[in-house]
């Protein structure tokens, strides 16, 4: 198959899923087209499989606000004529849908190219249910030839907000051969040259996933005198305020802030243990990533996370905010190396069994090929 691909590239777990879908399509024989503004994150190789269409903006007088979403609908259809692609698939709601369905209906006289939008959860739970939004997020989701979201919690949100259900659950996926434990690294003697244990958290520093919480988390697990170091993974709008509360906590010096990184797995290879305090989650592919590195999660008990995390046995989890509990989680993995071990073993066990790309990725074939029929009795 053809397939064109569009994520957001910033770091997210849309891009991330969107750019290791890609991959994984490529070295399973399809081609695949990245169509976006600029390179996602995790796309680090590109070849004849695997070749990538920037989307480009004019700039007018005229414009205000450059209409990214025009130009992105303007590209998709030049692409899909020119590469002959079998589908779009779309990450992220808006306003990616809207770009492909326009794109869709401006060549679908000399070809129709279907649209298939995955659901990633803040497109839904946050900006797809604002009032602004709901109409045309309806409207993208019930136009497109195929939605898929990546949790059962997701479809559920879905189905409440926009009273549409003909949605398959695909759940994100990682590959074990990129992500395993690293206890001799290198890096780990850089991140806790005395040998304290690794808290790590990785996110987009934005609000939702309380990243002040991770070091609330750790001032009170050295105040109950725990050994331990903090390393951020990650960049975002709530890097200045994190760093503040760490100053005002007098943790500073306890915490490493890495911002974004290629190869995410290096430092969870490293870690002990993950901090996922989230508000929201729609899935946590942090903590699948965690999990599959052999690391406890200790994390909210929130949207898609129950699905990734089993409770007392691959990690712990608690209320929103509740970072008393947490801490109390981390000290009791940090002081209990039997059953961090066991937590870390069995989560990776989980990870692997349901969540592999041997298992999810050819769930995603087979729905393309779904919608292909479809399309071909159509």
């Amino acid at each position: 198959m053809n397939i064109g691909i569009t994520v957001y590239p910033s770091y997210g777990g849309s891009g991330i899923v969107g750019s290791e879908l890609g991959r994984e399509l490529a070295e399973r024989g399809h081609n695949v087209h990245f169509i976006s503004s600029s390179l996602p994150t995790r796309l680090i190789e590109l070849n004849d499989r695997v070749q990538f269409h920037e989307v480009e903006m004019m700039s007018y007088p005229l414009f205000e606000h450059q209409p990214y979403d025009l130009a992105l609908a303007t590209k998709m259809a030049t692409v899909a004529r020119a590469e002959k692609l079998d589908l779009l698939h779309v990450h992220y709601a808006i306003p990616h849908s809207i770009s492909a369905i326009l794109a869709r209906e401006s060549i679908k006289e000399k070809r129709y190219v279907p649209v298939i939008t995955t659901l990633h959860g803040t497109d839904i739970t946050l900006v797809g249910a604002d009032r602004s939004y709901l109409p045309i997020t309806r409207y993208g989701i019930q136009q497109s030839d195929g939605v898929t979201a990546v949790s059962k919690f997701l479809k559920q949100a879905t189905i409440e907000t926009f009273d549409f259900d003909d949605i398959e659950v695909i759940p994100n996926f990682i590959c074990g051969d990129h992500y395993k434990r690293l206890p001799d690294s290198p890096l780990r003697k850089e991140l806790a040259p005395n040998g304290e244990k690794i808290l790590v958290h990785l996110s987009n520093f934005r609000a939702v996933k309380r990243p002040l919480d991770c070091v609330e988390i750790l001032a009170k697990v050295l105040q109950k005198g725990g050994a331990a170091r903090l390393v951020m993974v990650g960049d975002g709008p709530e890097y200045s305020a994190v760093h503040h509360r760490a100053r005002t906590l007098n943790v500073l010096d306890k915490v490493e802030f890495v911002g974004k990184q290629p190869k995410i797995a290096d430092y969870l290879g490293a870690a002990d243990i993950s901090l996922l305090p989230s508000e929201l989650e729609s899935f946590g592919l942090a903590a699948l990533e965690a999990q599959a590195c052999e690391l406890p999660v200790v994390a909210s008990r929130v949207g898609g996370i129950p699905e990734v995390i089993n409770d007392g046995e691959t990690g712990f989890l608690s209320d929103v905010g509740d970072t008393e509990k947490m801490s109390d989680d981390v000290l009791r993995l940090m002081n209990d190396d039997e059953m961090r071990e066991a937590f870390g073993k069995r989560g990776r066990e989980l990870a692997i069994s349901r969540y592999s790309t041997g298992k999810i990725i050819p769930q995603y074939i087979a729905f393309y090929e779904k919608i292909l029929q479809g399309k071909s009795a159509a």
